[in-house]
């Protein structure tokens, strides 16, 4: 997870990288590692354990993207969960996360639209009584259990879904073509027919099929049952998600 905090005087961002502990599979040292940093190991800043998550910040210039991953032992590889995007690293199968500080002048603007907002203030109670005046008269408690209703059919949904990215060579862009044919789970997954992997990548197009998903079922049953040590030492001998 990425937190910004734009820095508008010396024109950087302090950015706080966060990697839940479940992602880290029990690693003894956690490090953001990216253009930043070079990609060297040595160089790159040791993230700290915080209750259930890894944590580090950086100061970092604005007005371009910046691509990491986050390395455990100097041996493993984990994207960040919620990056502004991802993109292809040269390595088949593999993706970068991509932290997005291009984006200049977004504080600023919302700064000014909060300076309008003081210089009005009388405007803006009288609004906000009339507003309230309102809705009184009217069925407030229906709205009320309408709008409470409609954010727990959406944990739901979202609960179903399971990060397929943990599978060796299934990157965020596959995982997303998985789901669309309704491969959402690591049980779904374990259950789907190696065949039935290849026609979805070749479907998807020549960029796809390369991509062998040989392993993933067999990947997907581990994680399914929560046999995490079990993964971690298979996929030490994957490479992409194929056996080396």
């Amino acid at each position: 997870m990425l937190k910004k905090q734009y820095l508008k005087a010396k024109k950087t961002c302090k950015v706080t990288f966060t990697l839940p502990k479940e992602a880290a599979n029990e690693a003894k040292e956690v490090r953001v590692v990216g253009e930043f940093s070079d990609w060297n190991w040595e160089t790159s800043p040791v993230m700290k354990a915080s209750g259930k998550e890894y944590q580090t910040v950086i100061e970092l210039a604005l007005g371009r993207k910046y691509e990491f991953r986050y390395m455990l032992d100097n041996q493993k590889w984990e994207n960040d969960w919620s990056a502004d995007d991802y993109v292809p690293s040269p390595y088949a199968g593999v993706y970068n996360s991509v932290l997005n500080l291009e984006i200049v002048e977004a504080a600023p603007k919302a700064k000014a639209t909060t300076a309008k907002a003081k210089t009005t203030p009388a405007k803006g109670k009288a609004t906000t009584a009339s507003k309230a005046e309102e809705v009184k008269p009217s069925a407030a408690p229906v709205k009320v259990k309408a709008a409470a209703k409609t954010p727990a059919k959406k944990a739901a949904v979202k609960a179903e879904k399971e990060d397929l990215t943990k599978i060796e060579g299934v990157g965020p862009k596959i995982a997303e073509l998985l789901q669309k044919d309704g491969i959402s789970t690591f049980a779904q997954l374990g259950k789907a027919d190696v065949k039935v992997l290849k026609g979805i990548m070749e479907k998807a197009g020549s960029r796809y099929k390369m991509h062998d998903p040989t392993t993933w079922p067999q990947q997907a049953k581990l994680a399914a049952a929560g046999k995490w040590d079990e993964l971690k030492k298979l996929q030490d001998g994957l490479k992409g998600g194929k056996k080396a």
